[in-house]
């Protein structure tokens, strides 16, 4: 391999059961479990990232001369852009328009779930420089003939390394709630304003009042009646909404069986009846939020069981922040605040690339400008501020 990796041996595997799970979980470590083994096999072996769905692993596995692995990254060929949260679709049709091809193409990410974190995957002490990753990823991009590799939410600290490489730059946006050393929801209310912490009980108190019953499942506490319930919300709002489910049934229990106590279902109940879900996966100091449904009506319910009962329960467990997902603005007034996510592209026709460029620099400012009066609406009071 080049840039200095000549002792690196490059592979790629279409099924991450090929790769040892010691061997990849010693590069990707425990701090996000979405990047785990455990995570990216229930993907593949529940049939939800598969190439029947246009989801073709190729996952990268580098070997140090005494062929020991000391580093991994999870890549999949893509005959299109959906599941992936970074939008593209329209370089794919300005170079078709071009008469050139913009599928196949390379996504380093983890299936269906907008979740910021490493994508690089480094065993400690190995010292593989992010350079090693992006000349394995550009030469698997030119011996599969592909358009183009991307590296979505991956970390500022990869982003940057990568655009050091000579890679496109782009950023995002999410909401998340960090935790200013809260002991208890009430101190969180504590820290805003007089009048959205009005707004906030109002809400809690409504969706409370519905003579509904809450729940936090994990581990040997969830059973397949709890996933079956989970999958008809999960199924019914991804109808209403986009048309198509990514998830297949069996991926939820994998899920569960492989993660355990890292997954984190709030149910809401009726009468002793499911009616509403959500589901988080926590990490080593974050908790994702990821999935939710809903059958029926109910006052807030949304917000009680996606966001407050998720600050809940990472402020009950000492977590520094929850991250509630892609998109909504509506988060801001329950305490998600903007924060930049990373993505890094690596286009192979230079007229695309070019071009690509110029948006990307246009966009980025948009980005900022737009973040900054974002976090004008923030409902935490100002400093020397009082109710």
């Amino acid at each position: 391999m080049p840039d200095g990796s000549a002792s690196l041996t490059l592979t790629l595997h279409d099924a991450i059961a090929d790769i040892p799970a010691t061997d990849w979980d010693a590069c990707a470590g425990t701090d996000n479990p979405f990047v785990s083994h455990a995570c990216l096999s229930a993907l593949e072996d529940s049939g939800s990232a598969c190439p029947r769905e246009g989801w073709m692993p190729q996952h990268v596995l580098l070997r140090a001369e005494d062929r020991r692995v000391v580093a991994v990254a999870p890549m999949y060929a893509k005959s299109h852009s959906y599941g992936e949260y970074v939008f593209d679709h329209g370089w794919a049709n300005a170079l078709e328009r071009a008469g050139g091809s913009y599928y196949p193409k390379l996504q380093v990410a983890v299936p269906f779930s907008p979740v910021p974190g490493p994508r690089l995957l480094r065993r400690p002490g190995s010292g593989i420089p992010v350079a090693a990753f992006a000349s394995a990823f550009e030469q698997a991009c030119r011996s599969l003939g592909m358009s183009s590799v991307h590296v979505t939410f991956c970390t500022e600290a990869e982003w940057q390394s990568l655009g050091e490489a000579g890679w496109l730059q782009r950023i995002g946006t999410q909401f998340h709630w960090e935790n200013n050393g809260y002991a208890r929801f009430d101190d969180f209310l504590g820290a805003l304003s007089s009048r959205k912490r009005k707004v906030l009980r109002r809400e809690r108190r409504d969706a409370n009042a519905a003579g509904l019953t809450f729940h936090a499942l994990s581990g040997d506490d969830l059973t397949e009646a709890h996933w079956d319930a989970f999958y008809r919300f999960y199924t019914s709002t991804v109808d209403r909404k986009w048309g198509g489910a990514y998830l297949t049934r069996k991926f939820f229990s994998l899920l569960g069986e492989r993660l355990g106590d890292r997954v984190v279902l709030m149910m809401a109940a009726k009468d002793g009846k499911p009616v509403a879900g959500a589901l988080n996966i926590a990490g080593v100091d974050t908790l994702y939020g990821r999935n939710w449904g809903c059958r029926g009506d109910w006052p807030f319910l949304h917000f009680e069981l996606c966001y407050y009962r998720a600050i809940d329960w990472a402020i009950e467990h000492g977590l520094k922040r929850v991250e509630a997902g892609a998109q909504g603005r509506h988060k801001i007034q329950r305490g998600y605040l903007p924060q930049p996510t990373y993505s890094a592209h690596w286009i192979a026709h230079t007229g695309l690339r070019r071009a690509v460029a110029g948006f990307l620099e246009d966009e980025q400012r948009q980005v900022y400008a737009e973040m900054e009066a974002l976090a004008e609406q923030s409902p935490f009071r100002r400093d020397g501020e009082t109710d």
